[in-house]
């Protein structure tokens, strides 16, 4: 049985553009920059549109040539690739354990107000 190939995965820029591109829908560079000086004033559109060709020759996104500008559109949905992220961390991060990870974040990165959605969700998981 043939291995995979690893699913590609995006560095900090290329996540920002994606989630542009997530709340968009399928969009031109123009408006994929358009959109990210809102976050980003001194973003340039040759920037936006050099780490949109990337992406595409990575296959994060998809890249429509049949008009004039092309429209490029995510190669997954955001839950797909957040799952393939958060498995690689796991596996590389915390040695395969669900747990560890958990732990970690609930230790260091989760307010007081998440913690209690946290306990709430786990309560109602009880409870089915």
């Amino acid at each position: 049985m043939a291995k995979k190939p690893p699913l590609p995965k995006p560095t900090a820029a290329e996540m920002d553009v994606l989630r542009l591109v997530w709340r968009l829908g399928p969009a031109t560079a123009r408006q994929v920059h358009q959109e990210a000086i809102k976050e980003r004033p001194e973003i340039s559109s040759a920037t936006v549109l050099r780490l949109l060709q990337i992406m595409h020759g990575k296959g994060l996104l998809l890249r429509d040539e049949g008009q004039r500008s092309h429209v490029y559109a995510p190669a997954q949905p955001p839950d797909s690739l957040q799952t393939n992220m958060l498995q690689d961390l796991i596996e590389k991060a915390f040695a395969g354990s669900g747990k560890a990870l958990v732990m970690a974040a609930l230790r260091s990165h989760v307010s007081k107000k998440e913690r209690a959605e946290i306990e709430a969700l786990l309560r109602e998981g009880d409870h089915e």
